[in-house]
């Protein structure tokens, strides 16, 4: 049996879904057991083709960025507008807030905003870049921002402040047009890299060598030297570890089969995000707010701005894991591997060994 730290798991990770006003000051609210201030929220319109929008309360509310392109961050005082006690508010920039069309909301709590700096060491090798942290440790989820330049001598490392080695990070250059660079642990190694805004597998193009995680320690990861993360420019960097119950960074392999394999997580999840490591094939995003039942068919594409998409059958959320119920490539490609992130709902058994039931 598996058991928690973190038996109500809104209490760090919500999904709200809202309909836009097309008004400005329109407060979005969490309807989860347990109040919720985000720090990280990530926005899409359901209905049309807006890109996503992803704000954070390191760079501070109005500061967008969009990950289904590489343009760097923007001000827009017309998006969200301020991080509430439970939820957040936004204005009636389209992307977040078109009279009549429905939004889903991810969210994700880190420290309240509240910051840690790193100072740098220097430009040799193996040296700590200037920066901050805001941690959460109990759910395993840090919001880093850092700064690096082109004179540096190798590797250079990130303070990421979980206590815990990385599983999952996610990058972007915030004042230039680099892609985001994402390093998973099941689908990536040394040398290999996969972007978040676009389709392709993983990759090694160029000999970019992104994240060294070999290297990864429960306080610092490691990057390369090269001008893709290392170019006299900032950076943001969404961190996370494993946390027993609550969330999972793992992979399974495909079968191209209606009957797809079940992938344990310990958890009934509450948000997936797969995506074939080794293929063209898109991001794709379920939760339990937009399907309620089984099976869970509707999915947005991290990569893509279109709107919201669905399949006849995909996946059912199960008590401590979900199973595959499709035989398309994006999810279950014969032999190949399928990487995911997953959020729970309600841990399989509770710190007290109360059992989870299922949908």
């Amino acid at each position: 049996m598996a058991y928690t730290a973190i038996d109500d798991p809104s209490a760090h990770f919500q999904t709200v879904l809202y309909t836009g006003n097309g008004s400005a000051n329109h407060a979005i609210t969490n309807d989860g057991n347990s109040d919720l201030q985000p720090d990280l929220v990530w926005i899409k319109n359901r209905d049309a083709a807006d890109s996503h929008c992803l704000f954070d309360s390191t760079r501070g509310a109005t500061e967008v960025l969009h990950c289904d392109v590489t343009t760097a961050e923007t001000t827009d005082a017309d998006t969200l507008d301020s991080f509430a006690s439970d939820g957040f508010q936004v204005d009636a920039d389209v992307k977040v807030n078109t009279d009549t069309e429905a939004y889903v909301a991810w969210q994700w709590k880190a420290n309240g905003g509240s910051t840690t700096n790193v100072d740098g060491t220097g430009t040799a090798a193996d040296t700590t870049k200037a920066g901050t942290y805001q941690a959460n440790t109990t759910a395993g989820f840090s919001i880093i921002t850092f700064s690096t330049g082109v004179d540096d001598l190798g590797d250079h490392r990130i303070q990421h402040g979980l206590g815990a080695v990385p599983h999952f990070i996610i990058t972007k250059e915030r004042d230039g047009t680099y892609g985001w660079y994402t390093y998973h642990h099941k689908g990536t190694d040394d040398n290999e890299y996969i972007m978040l805004n676009v389709k392709d597998a993983t990759s090694t193009a160029a000999a970019r060598n992104v994240f060294d995680g070999s290297d990864f320690t429960s306080i610092y990861f490691e990057m390369g030297n090269n001008n893709i993360v290392n170019d006299s420019k900032t950076y943001v960097a969404y961190c996370w570890t494993e946390i027993q119950g609550y969330s999972k960074f793992g992979s399974y392999t495909g079968n191209a089969n209606d009957d797809g394999p079940f992938v344990y997580t310990g958890f009934k999840p509450a948000w997936l995000m797969f995506k074939n490591s080794d293929a063209s094939e898109r991001w794709f995003i379920s939760d339990n707010k937009r399907d309620t039942f089984n099976s869970v068919e509707k999915h947005m594409r991290a990569e893509y701005e279109g709107s919201e998409y669905s399949t006849t059958t995909s996946i059912d959320y199960l008590s401590n894991g979900f199973k595959i119920r499709e035989d398309d490539n994006h999810m279950n490609g014969d032999g190949e591997n399928i990487i995911y992130a997953a959020f729970a709902e309600q841990p399989f058994v509770t710190s007290g060994g109360v059992p989870c039931t299922a949908r």
